[in-house]
């Protein structure tokens, strides 16, 4: 209850610090609070940064279907993105403007891993954007960084981050994530440094990064870089059922009438006997095609390509699984990701397929589905029928693509747009585009156009970095460096 009390904090603490001035502002009041504790403020900040249940990157990864009109998402159609986490950046900024005022090097080191974490969005976004120039109060006309050199001043700010925490013994106040425990914010930091890592699998030649070396470097020394090691620590924020605090999507009738579960999606979870399809889907309430000895027979989805006629009549005749009624209904259902234990196992795993570190890959592999399936509360008997299934375990030659079909299992309506971008990495779990209901030439697109706002503002600057990275201009379609 204390972190939900310290939730509703927010509401007032952030009001104090955003709120527009007005001609009252101007005049003295002895009663009124002029500033707000680093403290205060990164409740509202931790909120911001772990919320990452998104209904239209679950649209895009292909593991949910929309029927109330024509998704750009899901038929990737999408054009422009937004700067919106610029001013969750300013929010991170104004956090160690205070934490300075009164000594609190907790809050500067924890301000290294939100504004990595934002910039690094950012950057898998569009590309480059303003990185060192980005939020001078100064400068309106903020350059462009390269990439590459964001990923690299991000690593060492994390590096930093982890290094600064260790040598403090303080508890972090206001903290809603570890309830103020350094060392499991070293945990987190240090695994989602591999994941930027890992990220970074195609610049493996690249010796000005030294990928493989610095992953390695990280796994090999616990003791000055620890990882997670069980999913109670995983990043991630419980919801409570209080005002503003309630799961996202809680009484939402549009996820209760729109979305369906995607075909695809279905079929790998029926075909793989996998029980966390119960967890995630609802029986489709037609019996048309079900075997009564056949649980699994009760399920099936929408094809995320098709056309959205053809799916709406299909939904219709209660032919498609509707996505599991817990997730409008339960008001605290499961809590949001930023990164969660199953997903460092599974880069882990990747990383010894790749050869860049030592170890048994099926070892990992198996233990990110097991945390996986208590994440969604499957009974143990469940899932040791599940995984003593011979074609569960990775298969030579196939690794890759089964990390990350399971990882897409993993991540159902969570952790944001990880998956995607995993799979624009590399290139599983194939998303379909063969429908006829498919836009953008049936292309899966790789980035988000720049924000219109900065045609206006910092044209000059937008169009030099359009210029350098994309011969084919500002296009959804164009390939940012970081997956060349």
């Amino acid at each position: 209850m204390k972190a939900a009390r310290i939730y509703i904090f927010l509401l007032i603490s952030a009001a104090s610090v955003i709120s527009c001035s007005k001609t009252e502002d101007f005049q003295d009041d002895p009663n009124r609070q002029t500033s707000v504790d680093a403290e205060n403020i990164l409740p509202g900040i931790e909120v911001s940064t772990f919320s990452n249940i998104k209904a239209e990157a679950a649209l895009a990864s292909r593991q949910l279907t929309y029927i109330n009109g024509v998704n750009a998402q899901q038929y990737y159609n999408w054009q422009r993105g937004s700067f919106d986490a610029y001013d969750n950046i300013k929010q991170v900024e104004k956090m160690i403007e205070q934490a300075n005022k009164k000594g609190g090097k907790e809050y500067v080191a924890l301000a290294r891993f939100f504004k990595a974490y934002y910039f690094i969005s950012l950057s898998e976004t569009f590309g480059d954007i303003p990185y060192n120039e980005a939020i001078k109060m100064d400068n309106f006309y903020p350059k462009y960084d390269d990439q590459k050199s964001i990923y690299k001043n991000v690593l060492a700010e994390l590096a930093l981050a982890n290094t600064e925490l260790a040598n403090m013994s303080t508890v972090i106040r206001g903290d809603i994530i570890y309830n103020g425990d350094l060392f499991k914010w070293r945990k987190l930091i240090n695994s989602y440094r591999l994941r930027i890592l890992m990220d970074l699998s195609k610049k493996t030649n690249d010796t000005d990064l030294n990928v493989k070396q610095t992953f390695a470097d990280i796994v090999n020394n616990p003791a000055q870089n620890p990882i997670m090691e069980t999913s109670e620590e995983s990043g991630q924020l419980s919801f409570y059922n209080l005002v503003n605090n309630r799961y996202p999507f809680f009484n939402s009738n549009d996820l209760k009438t729109a979305y369906y579960m995607e075909q695809s999606f279905v079929d790998k979870l029926k075909t793989s006997k996998d029980p966390r399809l119960f967890k995630m889907a609802e029986k489709k309430t037609s019996t048309v095609g079900t075997t009564p000895t056949d649980p699994f027979s009760f399920y099936d989805g929408l094809y995320g390509s098709g056309d959205l006629g053809q799916n709406s009549i299909k939904a219709s005749n209660g032919l498609a699984s509707r996505i599991n009624p817990r997730y409008f209904d339960d008001p605290i259902n499961e809590p949001t990701l930023l990164m969660g234990y199953s997903e460092l196992q599974f880069v882990l795993a990747e990383a010894v397929v790749r050869g860049w570190i030592s170890g048994n890959a099926n070892t990992y592999y198996l233990k990110a589905i097991n945390a996986s399936m208590s994440f969604y509360k499957v009974s143990p008997t469940d899932v040791s029928a599940y995984l003593a299934q011979p074609s569960i375990n990775l298969q030579p030659g196939t690794e890759i693509e089964q990390i990350m079909d399971q990882k897409h299992t993993a991540l159902f309506f969570n952790t944001g747009w990880r998956i995607f971008y995993d799979q624009r990495r590399t290139g599983f779990p194939k998303f379909n585009t063969d429908g006829p209901g498919i836009l953008n030439n049936g292309k899966i697109p790789k980035r988000w156009m720049y924000p219109a706002s900065e045609n206006s503002t910092n044209n000059a600057n937008l169009n030099s970095a359009i210029t350098k990275q994309y011969p084919g201009g500002d296009d959804i379609n164009e390939t940012m460096w970081l997956i060349k």
